[in-house]
């Protein structure tokens, strides 16, 4: 069985190089594809050429398509709208609990 792959949606070249050095030092071995933003992802998560991941890790803060027009859009395609995500931000801000 094939390993599962991940995509990972950053534009920061820098938070892609922490996020595959964290992947990697808990040993996941997965394929990851990394896009650079909202629209390179849309185009490649709606490709039925191209295979689905069988997990997102998305960025809110994307250049073109914000994270969150993103995930509303693949929750409106029946391709995508039971795909795995985990939302990913450095500009989170306290919600105060």
């Amino acid at each position: 069985m094939p390993a599962q792959m991940i995509v990972l949606v950053e534009d920061n070249p820098d938070d892609q190089t922490l996020t595959l050095r964290a992947l990697k030092k808990q040993n996941i071995a997965n394929e990851i594809i990394v896009l650079n933003d909202g629209v390179e992802a849309l185009e490649y998560l709606l490709d039925p050429e191209k295979p689905l991941p069988h997990l997102l890790l998305l960025d809110l803060k994307l250049p073109k398509l914000d994270g969150l027009q993103l995930l509303r859009r693949l929750r409106s395609e029946p391709r995508t709208q039971l795909l795995p995500v985990v939302v990913l931000s450095s500009g989170m801000r306290p919600c105060g609990l």
